[in-house]
């Protein structure tokens, strides 16, 4: 039986990336800073999710940035699409049997701060599981009590914070708070998050990070923000909102990942 794990590694022609990076919504843009791309639809890989959010490609691009070999997955499957937590589970493992070991990941995400507006871009330091869901519910090994006290990978971010001050590009950092969508946020939500810790809101990226750290991956993840949380600003929240500002603070977050990761080998 044909895998995903064959397909990349038939496909892929002696490539072996080392850094694999999930893309947002509406951070398409980033495949573009790839050389020499190699591109694979989701539908060609056994076992990969089809998402049915617009804004993802669902498509693997491969080849590098800079010196560095990398495979980008442009698109992927929310919990609140089937209502499964390990929908990703399926490609973050072909990603680890093709030897990636390094994953970062990015999202769209509402902010909590007024001192960061859309636009901005925020390095994840940790993160708040809301969702009342976990992407390992089901695993029968003892592998499944992972340990999340380093789930960002301290020496991977520094190289990110390096990158950023490299290029003059603002890079906040704060926790994010994973909500299960697909309604946004209310205010009182909003609110409460606040108090809990919470600098970003999203959907998605938290089942990503455990399922990463479960296979041994380290991790890295931005938020690029998009809009002010529920309540902040008076007006009410859409996709489209996301889609159209999403562009903006991935430009500054292509800045920063181009430089960090062209310059890795």
């Amino acid at each position: 039986m044909t895998t995903a794990i064959d397909v990349l590694t038939d496909r892929l022609r002696g490539l072996v990336p080392t850094h694999a990076i999930v893309l947002g919504s509406g951070l398409g843009s980033l495949v573009e800073t790839v050389t020499n791309p190699v591109r694979i639809p989701y539908g060609d890989l056994p076992g990969f999710p089809e998402s049915g959010v617009s804004g993802h490609a669902g498509e693997v691009v491969a080849g590098h940035i800079g010196k560095t070999p990398v495979i980008i997955l442009s698109g992927r499957v929310h919990y609140y699409e089937h209502g499964k937590a390990d929908a990703m589970r399926t490609p973050l493992e072909a990603l680890e049997g093709i030897g990636v070991s390094n994953l970062i990941l990015t999202n769209s995400a509402g902010s909590l701060r007024q001192d960061m507006p859309p636009g901005s871009v925020m390095r994840i330091s940790d993160h708040i599981n809301f969702s009342g869901t976990n992407p390992l519910f089901g695993e029968p090994s003892d592998r499944r009590f992972v340990g999340m006290t380093n789930a960002y990978d301290e020496d991977l971010c520094a190289r990110m914070k390096a990158a950023a001050n490299s290029t003059a590009t603002e890079l906040h950092e704060g926790v994010y708070m994973w909500f299960s969508g697909p309604s946004f946020e209310t205010p009182a939500e909003i609110r409460m998050a606040r108090t809990l810790g919470a600098d970003a809101v999203g959907m998605s990226t938290v089942p990503e990070v455990i399922l990463a750290r479960f296979l041994g991956m380290k991790v890295a993840a931005f938020s690029v923000i998009t809009n002010f949380g529920a309540g902040m600003t008076g007006g009410e929240l859409s996709h489209q909102e996301t889609k159209d500002m999403a562009p903006i603070g991935g430009k500054r977050l292509a800045a920063i990942l181009t430089r960090a990761i062209g310059d890795m080998e």
